[in-house]
């Protein structure tokens, strides 16, 4: 292979080309999250998912949060399915109700690899990246690569209305 020089800066087309590909590079594994290895998940504003999980109890006997959700809540308990539930990615979460009147919530972020998990189905909260599969009760791992259970979050649920704690 002949190697030709650019006109300005000496630059090879072979070094350019190696460099875009190594950039490139990058950019793919950039996209693919950290190792795993840390036992939360970054969220905006500087909070991380970690700490107890939604109140577990039936929407009637939910406890008061000490901090306040978001205005209007997240969701209504009418939106999430009972043995099913829903990913709000704009929150970074995923909803469930595995029993009737029982909420839960988990970061929505697989700790495989930071995928964005995007489906609530048969009982499990699921991945599209490397089919990792979460419990929709516990968040524990049910299948797939992922090492550890999908960090819980606190959820409030008062009068119809689920939101962050």
């Amino acid at each position: 292979m002949r190697e030709v020089r650019a006109a300005e800066g000496g630059a090879s087309r072979r070094g350019f080309l190696l460099g875009a590909g190594a950039a490139g590079a990058a950019v793919v594994l950039a996209g693919c999250g950290g190792s795993g290895d840390d036992g939360g998940t970054a969220e905006p504003g500087g909070g991380t998912t970690t700490g107890a999980a939604a109140t577990g109890q039936p929407a009637t006997s939910a406890p008061e949060a000490t901090s306040g959700g978001a205005a209007g809540g997240i969701a209504k308990t009418s939106d999430i399915p009972v043995g099913g539930g829903k990913v709000f990615a704009s929150e970074h979460v995923v909803i469930t109700q595995p029993t009737a009147g029982m909420f839960k919530c988990f970061s929505s972020t697989c700790t495989h690899q930071g995928c964005t998990v995007d489906n609530v189905s048969n009982g499990t909260i699921n991945c599209p990246c490397h089919g990792s599969k979460y419990a929709i009760a516990s968040g524990a791992v049910e299948g797939g690569p992922a090492p550890r259970p999908l960090p819980e979050k606190q959820i409030k649920v008062q009068g119809g209305e689920i939101s962050l704690a």
